[in-house]
């Protein structure tokens, strides 16, 4: 009886350090994933909130969401994607939405995707931002403001992605939609934008292009007179928000 209830306790023991050193190795796999990805990127997930001229709160803005979708992405195609495949992908992409006033505008080429900014042509006004994948070529929303500041065409909005007439079931017009008027105009984005910069990033400058989406604006900074990425900002409370997860500049087509 002692002998069997000591092989019990034996295997017991076993199992549990087993369990012990495979958790500890999960957590310390996770942790050196995230360190890595994330600390090869210098810019950080962060968001500033401007709710006056002279008050400013810092915080981090949808964090856990940012870390697995931004920092945490990397292109597994050691080729990035070329303008033409990029145009390829994008246009057909529109031709399966049912909205006639949609046109690629812009595509930015990063070391981990191609960017496509979409807009209405009846407006001039930026519909939606589009991510394509350089190894499977798939198109698909752009994370961050595009899915939760899009009045219009966002996971927000009620024309939005998961329902009204939004990305996800393919019709992209409701004429009874009536976006609000931004209270942020373009010039305070690209203040507030370069407030950012200074504070967190000395030596990057703001595009003069701000480009208007349904509830906020993007524009590119450059380092050096050259693209290095982008920032959105809120059209009703000026928050700023730092695309993390584009990688290095390649190219521009517009």
């Amino acid at each position: 009886m002692k002998k069997t209830l000591g092989i019990a306790l034996v295997v017991l023991g076993s199992i549990i350090v087993a369990m012990l050193i495979f958790g500890a190795g999960t957590f310390f796999g996770h942790t050196n994933v995230f360190a890595n990805n994330c600390t090869t990127n210098s810019f950080r997930t962060q968001a500033i909130n401007f709710p006056g001229p002279w008050m400013m709160s810092r915080y981090n803005m949808m964090g856990g969401f940012n870390r697995a979708r931004g920092c945490g992405y990397n292109n597994t195609s050691d080729i990035p994607l070329t303008i033409d495949q990029t145009k390829q992908a994008v246009e057909g992409y529109l031709q399966t939405v049912n909205n006639s006033d949609l046109k690629l505008e812009e595509i930015m080429i990063f070391d981990n995707h191609a960017y496509a900014r979409i807009i209405e042509i009846s407006t001039g006004i930026g519909a939606m931002e589009l991510l394509v994948d350089p190894s499977t070529l798939s198109v698909y929303p752009e994370y961050g403001p595009n899915m939760m500041w899009n009045q219009k065409y966002g996971h927000m909005g009620g024309n939005g992605m998961m329902g009204g007439a939004g990305m996800m079931n393919g019709n992209f017009f409701d004429s009874s939609f009536v976006p609000s008027e931004m209270t942020v105009s373009p010039e305070q984005a690209l203040q507030f934008a370069q407030q950012y910069l200074d504070q967190q990033f000395p030596g990057y400058n703001m595009s003069d292009e701000v480009y208007p989406f349904y509830g906020y604006y993007t524009i590119d900074f450059l380092k050096d007179d050259q693209p290095a990425g982008m920032l959105s900002i809120n059209g009703y409370s000026g928050q700023v928000f730092l695309h993390t997860w584009h990688g290095t500049f390649i190219e521009m087509w517009e």
